[in-house]
């Protein structure tokens, strides 16, 4: 008996140090790479460090249950807190926004590809659209209709940022749910009718890796309905009584839709359409400019290592929030690099002109484009999509160039096109020299 006491007080005590330990760890490692790194505390096994993680882990039940009903959760170490500031102070208020984007000129200057064009085109990549960045760029600001199916993908997921929007006040339903996907997804799928409606039971559906190998089974069909009933109250902050982050909650209603697997297909694109709207909702403004999906296109592994890493861990949804809020720091740091390189170019571009207010910035913006793609034609369809402004502001945009001889009028049909002259800089120059 003594034997056993002295055994047990050495057992507390080793616990109580591992204990120091995982208070003071950095990171949130999972068993696979605890159990492949040394032990912080000598003569310690590795179950006994990781049941010391594990013990410092508080954590917060979510309402998303997994298909055997065990409830998902999240804990809230340093990082993740640090994270969530940071997006607070940069992406929901004015105090540490970049200028460029609270200014509401320099914005429309600056900001000429917004989130709507680039999540669209990344969004539908990331699903396997094979068209190029400068096709689906034309594709969106012609208004031509789409080629093949991976073009067709980019503009459904353009309309419907487009469409997310306008509906920062709505409440989520799983009637607007199911037009989301309908929207994201239409003549892009096999069957016809599979857009707009959730999976039936006939319909298998897995997630696999490269290898064929299944690595997620999602809930069966006959639970989709009341689990998207539950999902859009989580959505509305209906449930849990308790608070959450509201970015905390944007990423977990991405997980939710993309471990539930409603849709024969397209989960993907409204799981990340459906963060969008959440954030929106919840004035963290600055997601208008930032796409996420640049960044996972990126490096889809990690994505799938956080999916993994949440489900062999009990459920713990904590690997996919910081693994998300990591691309969203990259997200934002692409965006402050990304003003002010094209601040930098406009400026330049400006002082080379005798009088730069000659020009409005949507024509400097146009200018400063074609000096870098001599050649490239205009429309007032683009123009107008580009900078978001009424067809007759960008009629008057354009001719105004063509008065000045910068850019050369040209019908193609019915249609009038603005081409970019192969000598645009000397002209400018010419018109300094007036």
């Amino acid at each position: 008996m003594l034997h056993k006491l002295g055994t047990s007080r050495e057992l507390l005590a080793v616990h109580l140090r591992l204990s120091e330990h995982a208070r003071r760890i950095r990171g949130y490692p999972h068993w696979n790479d605890v159990r492949r790194r040394p032990v912080p505390e000598e003569g310690a096994t590795h179950e006994q460090w990781w049941l010391a993680l594990k013990m410092a882990r508080q954590s917060q039940e979510l309402p998303l249950r997994d298909g055997h009903g065990r409830p998902f959760k999240f804990s809230q170490p340093p990082e993740l807190l640090e994270a969530l500031h940071r997006i607070d102070m940069k992406a929901g208020g004015r105090v540490g926004a970049p200028d460029a984007v609270i200014n509401a000129r320099m914005r429309d200057c600056y900001l000429i590809t917004s989130l709507q064009e680039e999540e669209a085109i990344t969004s539908s990549q990331l699903e396997g659209a094979a068209t190029t960045r400068d096709v689906a760029r034309n594709l969106i600001r012609s208004g031509r209709p789409p080629r093949d199916r991976g073009e067709q993908m980019i503009l459904n997921s353009f309309q419907t940022m487009v469409w997310l929007q306008q509906l920062q006040d709505t409440t989520l339903t799983p009637e607007l749910v199911l037009s989301l996907h309908r929207r994201i997804t239409q003549d892009t799928l096999d069957p016809g009718d599979a857009a707009g409606r959730l999976r039936r039971s006939d319909e298998d559906v897995v997630v696999g890796d490269p290898y064929g190998e299944i690595v997620h089974r999602p809930p069966p069909a006959e639970q989709l309905q009341q689990r998207l009933t539950h999902l859009c109250a989580f959505a509305n902050g209906d449930t849990p009584t308790t608070f959450i982050h509201p970015v905390v909650r944007a990423i977990a209603l991405h997980f939710w839709l993309a471990y539930d697997h409603p849709f024969l297909d397209g989960n993907g694109r409204t799981a990340r359409a459906l963060f969008y709207w959440a954030m929106l909702r919840h004035d963290y403004w600055l997601f208008s400019f930032i796409s996420i999906s640049t960044i996972l296109r990126q490096a889809p592994a990690q994505y799938a290592r956080s999916f993994m890493a949440t489900e062999t861990d009990d459920n713990d949804l904590t690997y996919f929030l910081l693994a998300q809020l990591k691309v969203i720091g990259q997200a934002m740091d692409r965006l402050e690099s990304n003003i002010q390189r094209k601040k930098q170019e406009l400026e330049s571009f400006e002082q080379q002109l005798a009088d730069p207010d000659l020009f409005n910035h949507r024509q400097l913006a146009l200018l400063s484009h074609g000096v870098k793609h001599p050649g490239f034609r205009y429309s007032i369809h683009s123009h107008k999509t580009s900078h978001k402004v009424s067809y007759q502001t960008a009629r008057t945009d354009l001719l105004t160039l063509v008065d000045h001889g910068l850019v050369e009028r040209r019908k193609r049909g019915r249609q009038f096109l603005f081409q970019a002259p192969a000598d645009l800089e000397k002209r400018l120059k010419q018109l300094r020299g007036q």
